[in-house]
């Protein structure tokens, strides 16, 4: 059975006469007659009842026209969404990402995707950047937003933004009445830290910075996000150099300062798998690294 055979009989069905039908598919009536014999000896039943005057469905025909209609509307259906897959408008997005995202405009560019591509169906996991680089290798991430640059050959990446580091105080402390805090001024405060086991860049970046200002910093805190980073800070249990983006965190308590000397930056890269092109991947990669994409601008 070909769609074909069943796009000819659903135009005879509605016609019920072989001349009309074949000239709205635009064949001649010889060929039409042959495919609905084949249609017919491969149904095993007559689906017309035929003479020179009328033409007629017999129960056979009545029972195959509602399924073949179902069929073609199926068989377009799957021909479109195959179409917007391969152009990226239709499909499977899985995405990681670090905390720091968040307040990096990544909802709102994925708002924007998912409005200008609605029938991409995204899943969201946050996970630390060695979790995310695991998940791209074996196939369980599309894209991910790390922290890192170092990438196995098998990942691709590109920076997408890169900001300074500042100063996480509470909002009574001594510095916090600064404009600007040089960095050697936390040689004696408890810091607040990124644990080095969920994103070592970050914990060896943080023991850089304060390295590079002459002192090794008291660590009393090690946390997995950074959203707690800011949340022990805001309730006095340390100071934090965090990303620029978190001032945007919104917690009560805690306040951000500049620092008064060029430090190391916090960088963040978006990563996908090397190989062949995925149109829905290649479409999200060009919305977050377009001009006016949110996330670029955060």
């Amino acid at each position: 059975m070909e769609l074909r055979h069943l796009r000819y009989f659903v135009v005879l069905a509605e016609e019920l006469h072989f001349g009309r039908a074949a000239r709205r598919l635009s064949i001649s009536q010889p060929p039409l007659s042959v495919a609905i014999r084949q249609l017919e000896d491969s149904v095993g039943a007559r689906l017309f009842e035929r003479n020179s005057k009328e033409v007629r469905m017999t129960p056979a025909g009545q029972a195959l026209q509602a399924s073949a209609l179902a069929l073609l509307r199926q068989a377009e259906e799957a021909a479109l969404q195959a179409r917007d897959v391969s152009l990226g408008s239709a499909g499977r997005l899985r995405i990681g990402f670090v905390g720091a995202m968040l307040y990096r405009g990544l909802p709102q560019a994925l708002v924007k995707f998912q409005a200008r591509f609605p029938a991409v169906r995204i899943s969201l996991a946050e996970l630390n950047s060695g979790e995310q680089i695991a998940e791209l290798l074996h196939d369980r991430l599309d894209v991910g937003f790390v922290h890192t640059s170092r990438m196995p050959e098998e990942l691709r990446h590109a920076l997408l933004l890169s900001e300074p580091f500042v100063l996480c105080l509470p909002v009574g402390h001594r510095l916090a009445r600064r404009r600007t805090v040089p960095v050697a001024s936390l040689r004696h405060e408890s810091l607040v830290l990124f644990s080095r086991a969920a994103s070592p860049d970050y914990h060896a970046r943080i023991l850089g910075i304060c390295a590079a200002a002459g002192f090794v910093p008291e660590v009393r805190h090690e946390v997995r996000h950074w959203l707690s980073v800011v949340s022990l800070v805001s309730q006095g249990m340390g100071v934090a150099l965090v990303p620029n983006a978190l001032r945007h965190s919104g917690l009560r308590g805690a306040v951000f300062r500049p620092l008064d000397e060029e430090a190391a930056r916090s960088d963040a890269h978006c990563v996908w798998r090397d190989g062949p092109d995925n149109a829905v991947v290649q479409a999200f990669l060009r919305a977050v690294k377009a001009p006016e994409a949110a996330v670029d601008q955060a």
